[in-house]
C-alpha cells in the first residue's frame, strides 16, 4: 500500500515536478506478465525515478547496505526502501550472485515487473560498463523478456556523493523488449550467457549512448580507489 502512496501521493509527483522527465519508448512495457526491465545505473535517483514514470509496480534487486544502517536512522531508512518496492541482496561473499538469482525469480514467479542493474553497481564517472549474467540467467529460467533502459542526465543530476538531486534535465528511454526463447535450456552454458548479456547491454548503450567500458565497473573503481590511496602521503604517527 505505501508503495502506491510513495508513487501517486509523496515521492512519484515531487520527482516528476522537478525533473520533468521526458519518456521514450514506454509502450515497451508490457502490461502485464513477468518482465525484467534492465537499465544503466548513474544516480541515486534512478531506484526512484523509473518507478515514478511506469504505470506498473517495479521491485528492484538493492544493496543489502541499503537495509542495514544503525540506529533509528537505518531502520527508517530500511523501512523506506522495502515500502518503494527494493529487495536487499548481500553483494557480499561467493554466493552473493545467486542469491540475487533467486530474489529476483521469486519476483518474476509472480508475474511482475523485476526491476535490475546489469553492471552490478553505479557508474561513478557516467560510463557504461560490462554486465553481469545474473541477469541472462533469469530471463532464460523465468522465460521472461528483458526491456532494456536508458536513464539519461541522472548522473549530472545527483553523482556519487550528492545527497540531494539538483534540477537537471533527465530522460529514460525504453528499447524493444529482447526475446531469448532461442536459448531454452542452456542457462548453465557459460558462453550463451555471456552472449545474451553482452546484447542485453549493447542495447542500453543504442539508447543511453554513453561510452562502454569493457570491464565490470567494481573492478575499476577498486582500482582507482587503490591508486587514490598509494598516492596519499605518508604520514608518521608521533612516537610515545
Amino acid at each position: 500500500m505505501f508503495y502506491y502512496v510513495l508513487k501517486y501521493v509523496l515521492l512519484g509527483p515531487l520527482l516528476r515536478l522537478v525533473f520533468r522527465p521526458r519518456i521514450e519508448g514506454l509502450e515497451h512495457v508490457p502490461s502485464s506478465g513477468a518482465a525484467i526491465v534492465a537499465g544503466n545505473h548513474l544516480s541515486f535517483s534512478d531506484h526512484f525515478l523509473m518507478p515514478a514514470i511506469l504505470k506498473r509496480r517495479i521491485t528492484f534487486l538493492a544493496k543489502a547496505e541499503y537495509f542495514t544502517g544503525p540506529g533509528i536512522k537505518g531502520r527508517l531508512t530500511a523501512a523506506f526502501f522495502r515500502s518503494a518496492g527494493q529487495i536487499p541482496v548481500d553483494r557480499s561473499g561467493k554466493d552473493a550472485g545467486q542469491a540475487a538469482i533467486r530474489e529476483g525469480l521469486g519476483v518474476l514467479a509472480k508475474d511482475e515487473l523485476l526491476g535490475i542493474y546489469p553492471e552490478g553497481t553505479r557508474s561513478h564517472d557516467g560510463r557504461l560498463y560490462k554486465g553481469k549474467v545474473g541477469v541472462a540467467v533469469m530471463a532464460l529460467r523465468a522465460q521472461a523478456p528483458v526491456i532494456p533502459c536508458a536513464m539519461i542526465g541522472t548522473f549530472e543530476a545527483q553523482p556519487p556523493g550528492r545527497k540531494l538531486p539538483r534540477i537537471h534535465p533527465v530522460s529514460i528511454r525504453f528499447g524493444v523488449p529482447l526475446d531469448f526463447s532461442r536459448y531454452a535450456g542452456m542457462e548453465n552454458e557459460k558462453t550463451v550467457l555471456r552472449a545474451i548479456t553482452d546484447e542485453i547491454m549493447y542495447a542500453i548503450l543504442t539508447l543511453s549512448e554513453q561510452e562502454y567500458v569493457d570491464r565490470y565497473a567494481a573492478d575499476v573503481k577498486k582500482e582507482e580507489a587503490q591508486k587514490a590511496e598509494s598516492r596519499r602521503p605518508f604520514r608518521r604517527t608521533p612516537s610515545s
